[in-house]
C-alpha cells in the first residue's frame, strides 16, 4: 500500500469519527426531544394557549412536568406541547371539545410508542402489565401533566413503592418482618413493563436473589475458608439452591415480608 493511500484512509477514519463527535455534541445541545406528533385527518395545531382554555387543571403545572420537554414549535412558532402528544387540535376546538377529536393516552399507548418505542416491545413480552390489550393504561402509572413522569417518585422509596402498591396492596405490607429489598423498591426486582422472566422478575431463578444474597467464602478457622457459607446466614445454601427458586423450594415463600417468620416465611 502506498503511503498516498495509506494517509488518504486514514484521513477518511479520522474525518468520519470527527463527524460523528459534531453530532453527538449537537445532540447534547439540543434540550428538547425531536418527534413527529400524532397526526389527526383535516386538523391543524392551535397551540397550547387554545388547550389552556378549558384544561386549566392540566396545564397549569405543565412547565414543570417531564413531558414539558416535548414542546414543540411548528413552522408558524406555535408552541405545541399539548399537540405534540394528543395531535393538532383545531377540529377538537371547532366542536367545542369532542374527544373523538383528539388523541387520548389513556385510551391507546401508541401516543406513547411513538418516543418509547422500547416500551411496545417490553409490553409484548411473555410476562407484562396489559397495556396492550387496553386493561392498564400508561397514565395509570406516569405523571404527563405534572412533575416526574413516574407517579410517587419523591424523597423516599417508599412514596416511589406507592405506585405499585395502589394495585399490588398485598405486597405493601407493613410487615412485622420486613425484606430489605422493599427498601430498594420494586423495580430492583421487577421490570413493570414487562419480561421474559414470570412475574416480570428481572433475573430468573434464585440468580435474582443472589444479586444481594451473595455466596461468599468465610474463614472458618486458623488457614482454612469455608466455602459453604452464603452472605447473612451461616448455615450451608449449597443443596438447596439446587432444589429450585428461593422462593419455589419450600423455604422463602414471602419475598415481600412476613408477619410470621423473620426468614420470611409464611
Amino acid at each position: 500500500m502506498s503511503e498516498k493511500t495509506r494517509w488518504s484512509k486514514t484521513t477518511i477514519i479520522f474525518g468520519g469519527i470527527a463527524t460523528w463527535g459534531l453530532l453527538l455534541v449537537g445532540c447534547v445541545m439540543v434540550d428538547r426531544t425531536v418527534l413527529v406528533p400524532p397526526n389527526i385527518a383535516g386538523a391543524t395545531y392551535v397551540g397550547s394557549k387554545q388547550c389552556e382554555q378549558c384544561h386549566e387543571e392540566n396545564t397549569k403545572h405543565f412547565g414543570d412536568a417531564t413531558h414539558a420537554k416535548l414542546a414543540l414549535k411548528d413552522n408558524k412558532n406555535v408552541d405545541i406541547g399539548c399537540e405534540s402528544c394528543h395531535g393538532p387540535g383545531s377540529l377538537h376546538v371547532k366542536v367545542g371539545g369532542s374527544r373523538a377529536t383528539m388523541v387520548n393516552p389513556r385510551k391507546s399507548p401508541e401516543a406513547c410508542f411513538q418516543c418509547h418505542l422500547d416500551k411496545r416491545g417490553e409490553f409484548s413480552l411473555p410476562n407484562s402489565h396489559p397495556v396492550l390489550s387496553g386493561k392498564v393504561s400508561c397514565v395509570d402509572c406516569h405523571n404527563v401533566h405534572e412533575g416526574d413522569a413516574v407517579k410517587g417518585t419523591g424523597a423516599s422509596m417508599d412514596s416511589q413503592n406507592d405506585t405499585c402498591t395502589k394495585c399490588h396492596s398485598a405486597q405493601k405490607g407493613p410487615f412485622v418482618f420486613e425484606h430489605g429489598a422493599m427498601k430498594e423498591g420494586c423495580t430492583a426486582c421487577h421490570n413493570p413493563h414487562g419480561s421474559v422472566n414470570q412475574r416480570m422478575l428481572v433475573a430468573r431463578d434464585a440468580n435474582l436473589c443472589l444479586r444481594c444474597h451473595l455466596e461468599a467464602p468465610s474463614v472458618a478457622g486458623a488457614g482454612q475458608i469455608n466455602a459453604n457459607a452464603v452472605l447473612h446466614t451461616p448455615e450451608n445454601h449449597n443443596s438447596r439452591l439446587m432444589q429450585g427458586t428461593c422462593w419455589s423450594a419450600g423455604c422463602h415463600e414471602a419475598p415481600h415480608g412476613s408477619n410470621a417468620n423473620n426468614h420470611v416465611r409464611r
